[in-house]
């Protein structure tokens, strides 16, 4: 069995507690306008041509998305996208197993969304599970909820995102309605697994004062998870679009102030949950 990945970070430490290996799949159901990673929004294998950087040597004229050798000396263009085995997966997670024990690390699985290729991603979990290593799943949801089902006994921790609780909203800036979405968390709060919620912050767009009541009033009907993260919008991926040849909506950035104010009307009593 096979999947697309479009990248595998070793050492990475943002996506759940300790030291991670952070496995990236290529594939999105959403269209989120401010997607830092547009590399992971189709399934396929794409070229990214960074113009600015390129000396004109030719070596890649002839070049396609198959050329999976293909490596350009000036890192002007790269092939977005690999099959990789389960097996292949598994050995290069493996390597960092003392690292996780040492730090309370472990292995997670994002994208785009990791979870489109459902079969693929139970058996890597599965085999991680198995080797003791900590597994998480970075999801936004949108998801038939029996695939939830199939992967619940393999992870430890879902990292979930809340885009927007306005469905219009979240229909305009996501290409989807946030329904499944949410009736999926509300399943998965019930259930014998640690979620973190975490919501992108982003100016004009979700920073409202009532989207947090309502973000927190849906906490309150359906149980808190075990920690909350608002995430500022950032411009850093924006070279990506431009190196996809696509069309990149820009964003104001949110200040600190903002963020700090945004994360009290969420804190419930035990405001340690929110970071």
């Amino acid at each position: 069995m096979k999947a697309k990945i479009f990248e595998i970070k070793r050492f990475a430490v943002h996506d759940g507690d300790g030291i991670r290996t952070t496995v990236f799949f290529k594939g999105c159901n959403l269209r989120c306008k401010w997607c830092h990673n547009p590399e992971s929004q189709n399934s396929k294998k794409e070229i990214l041509f960074y113009q600015n950087k390129c000396t004109g040597c030719g070596r890649c004229e002839n070049l396609t998305v198959e050329d999976e050798k293909f490596f350009c000396f000036n890192d002007a263009k790269e092939i977005c996208g690999k099959d990789y085995t389960t097996d292949e997966v598994f050995d290069i997670v493996i390597r960092d197993k003392a690292f996780y024990e040492t730090s309370g690390g472990g292995v997670t699985f994002s994208g785009g969304e990791c979870m489109l290729q459902i079969n693929f991603l139970a058996e890597i979990l599965e085999k991680c599970k198995n080797a003791g290593i900590h597994t998480a799943v970075d999801t936004a949801g949108h998801i038939p909820w029996e695939s939830f089902e199939k992967i619940l006994p393999f992870t430890d921790l879902f990292l979930y995102d809340i885009k927007a609780m306005n469905e219009e909203i979240h229909k305009e800036y996501t290409g989807v309605t946030n329904t499944c979405i949410l009736e999926n968390l509300k399943k998965l709060l019930k259930s014998n697994v640690d979620v973190w919620v975490r919501i992108p912050i982003i100016p004009d767009v979700n920073d409202t004062e009532e989207e947090m009541k309502n973000i927190k009033a849906f906490f309150e009907s359906y149980g808190y998870p075990a920690k909350i993260e608002l995430l500022p919008y950032h411009a850093m991926g924006e070279h990506k679009y431009e190196a996809l040849g696509k069309s990149v909506e820009k964003f104001d950035v949110p200040d600190k102030e903002k963020i700090e104010k945004l994360k009290k009307m969420l804190s419930p009593i035990d405001n340690s949950r929110v970071g």
